[in-house]
């Protein structure tokens, strides 16, 4: 495993995280047994650097990787993130309001099983409370020991700015992949400039990327299915643009998802994806993507590719879009 700074700590990460969501949320039906192995397996190939929140599975993620993470204590970088509300009739609603911070951070606590959190995150910015008034709270958190690095999650410029002159901003997550290209907007630069982190989330484009989705096949549980990429009204532009890209990963003599994470990586030296599976196989095949070297010409290629099929759909619909870059 190759290894990156967290924004200005000091600290050293491996340069491919493991997303954990899939493991609880979103993607079917969970197979704890076996996400339980892929978590040990992380573990014996160096990749520690783990993120999850407390929304995911509605905390049944933190308490499932607390398991590992017990006895693991010491070897693993967890991420973790609050925010997101539910209320009784299953609507989502975000929360960055610092008295539902205190209750959030003690109850993923409780479910960690841990008495403190690597690096903790504002799933997104509340538009109805000032984020200066979220990140104060946030650190005072680091103050009380219960939080070591703190970062936000699919932020405007603005916000990041206004976050990082009252505590430093470790991380920043978003969604970024050859498919979502909003962060280079200066969000990139940004990150650069003021010595943080860049997480993306979603470097496979929720698996489009990989060339095996067949959204005849998703379950009802799988939120895929709500998302504009995979309907009807874009999927025949988006599966042509997968078996293309496949044919350049063959070329290139790595698998789709290694070409995907490897372009992500190599857009910035202080950029770590985190691409999620629940399966061992995907999470070895994820890792190895630190080894593949892209030339000026595979660039170019892969950009070329990228624009021949440009009906891609939005990211997400537009009831999620609403809490996004805030």
């Amino acid at each position: 495993m190759k290894y990156r700074k967290l924004g200005n700590t000091g600290i050293e990460l491996p340069a491919v995280g493991l997303g954990c969501m899939g493991m609880s949320h979103a993607y079917g039906e969970p197979d704890n047994e076996e996400s339980i192995a892929t978590l040990h397996r992380a573990l014996d190939i160096g990749v520690t650097f783990w993120d999850t929140a407390d929304m995911y599975g509605k905390g049944e993620n933190e308490k499932l990787i607390s398991k590992v993470l017990v006895p693991n204590r010491k070897k693993v970088f967890l991420a973790t993130k609050f925010g997101f509300r539910f209320k009784d009739n299953g609507d989502v609603y975000f929360d960055g309001s610092p008295k539902y911070l205190k209750t959030a951070v003690e109850a993923s606590l409780k479910r960690l099983q841990t008495d403190y959190i690597d690096l903790y995150y504002a799933h997104r910015v509340d538009p109805d409370v000032p984020v200066e008034d979220t990140v104060g709270a946030m650190a005072d958190l680091v103050q009380e020991g219960k939080v070591r690095f703190i970062g936000l999650s699919e932020a405007s410029m603005a916000s990041l700015k206004k976050a990082h002159s009252v505590h430093p901003v470790a991380a920043l997550q978003s969604e970024y992949s050859l498919l979502t290209r909003d962060p280079e907007d200066g969000i990139l630069s940004l990150c650069e400039e003021l010595g943080i982190t860049f997480v993306p989330y979603s470097p496979v484009g929720r698996g489009l990327l990989t060339n095996t989705v067949d959204i005849g096949r998703l379950t009802e549980d799988d939120f895929r299915k709500r998302h504009p990429r995979f309907s009807p009204e874009h999927w025949e532009n988006n599966k042509h643009l997968a078996a293309a890209f496949a044919e350049l990963a063959s070329k290139k003599e790595c698998t789709p998802a290694q070409l995907a994470i490897a372009w992500v990586l190599a857009q910035g030296e202080n950029i770590i994806p985190i691409p999620g599976t629940k399966k061992r196989k995907y999470l070895e095949e994820n890792a190895a993507a630190v080894d593949i070297e892209l030339t000026l010409a595979d660039v170019a290629s892969i950009e070329e590719l990228i624009a021949r099929y440009p009906h891609t759909g939005m990211r997400y619909g537009e009831k999620l879009m609403e809490f996004v870059n805030k």
